[in-house]
């Protein structure tokens, strides 16, 4: 949980979050403090306040002036737009900087491959994206479009600042498997740790979509693992959902992966760096 919170502070934000309503009410209208709503779980989308905060606190803990965080998957572009507002707070709570990046084919889906990708759920076409009317909202995020295994490869050498939160809501397994090649880059375009999101996990099991994705990538790959985050839910004042679909990429052998982040009397009360 946020450092800078007291104990007697977070019991009363706690209570105070439990009255019918208000932590709808208070998604609708963000008044208070970046760190009390990502404490809280309060936000159109908490879990990317959750990601984006906590990869900005472990890039200053470490000292870097930045970080990339990333939507796969933008579609309409809601989620875009909440994280480079969460983005804009954060840089300025933490004093460091943070590109937004929105990765999309931006003509919907493509066809399903085979079984893997849920072709009883989806299917060529969905989720197509309005690009100039998204372009009109966006006020600091890029649009990356194209095919997903392409744009990848051409973003990864121009990259500015260490990727530190990415949210993976590309629907197909074939397509999160293509997106994965993001951590194919050199240790320095990744933090040690990247908390990510995965929007569709919930129902379904590790032999299709997402989660077989995830099954692979971790049986090739054996100093950078991608783990769920156990227990998250239980850390939190309101669990949720969401708290299962966190996930965090463990790149063993980076450079900074042992270098220590905590400080000593806040050890069982920060955020998971």
């Amino acid at each position: 949980m946020p450092d800078g919170l007291n104990s007697l502070k977070r019991k009363a934000l706690r209570q105070v979050s439990r009255l019918p309503g208000t932590r709808f009410l208070w998604s609708k209208v963000p008044v208070g403090s970046l760190e009390t709503r990502v404490f809280l779980g309060v936000g159109a989308k908490p879990m990317y306040q959750f990601g984006v905060y906590s990869a900005a606190s472990l890039a200053k803990a470490l000292g870097l002036p930045g970080i990339s965080v990333i939507e796969f998957g933008v579609a309409g572009g809601r989620g875009l737009v909440a994280m480079e507002k969460t983005a804009e707070e954060a840089e300025r709570h933490f004093g460091v900087a943070i590109d937004v990046f929105g990765f999309d084919s931006g003509g919907g889906m493509p066809a399903p491959t085979d079984y893997r990708d849920l072709p009883y759920e989806w299917s060529q076409g969905f989720y197509r994206m309005d690009v100039e009317r998204l372009r009109t909202r966006l006020k600091r995020a890029r649009l990356i479009l194209g095919n997903v295994e392409e744009t990848v490869s051409e973003f990864l050498p121009k990259l500015k600042y260490p990727i530190g939160f990415v949210s993976f809501d590309l629907d197909y397994y074939s397509s999160t498997k293509k997106a994965f090649g993001i951590w194919e880059g050199l240790p320095d375009t990744r933090l040690p740790r990247v908390i990510c999101y995965f929007d569709d996990i919930l129902c379904y099991n590790e032999y299709i979509g997402e989660l077989c994705a995830i099954r692979e990538y971790n049986l090739d790959h054996s100093e950078i693992k991608l783990c769920p985050m156990h227990l998250l839910r239980h850390t939190q004042p309101h669990p949720a959902p969401w708290h299962d679909q966190i996930y965090m990429l463990h790149d063993f052998r980076h450079p900074l992966y042992c270098v220590n982040v905590r400080q000593a009397n806040l050890a069982s009360t920060q955020l998971p760096l």
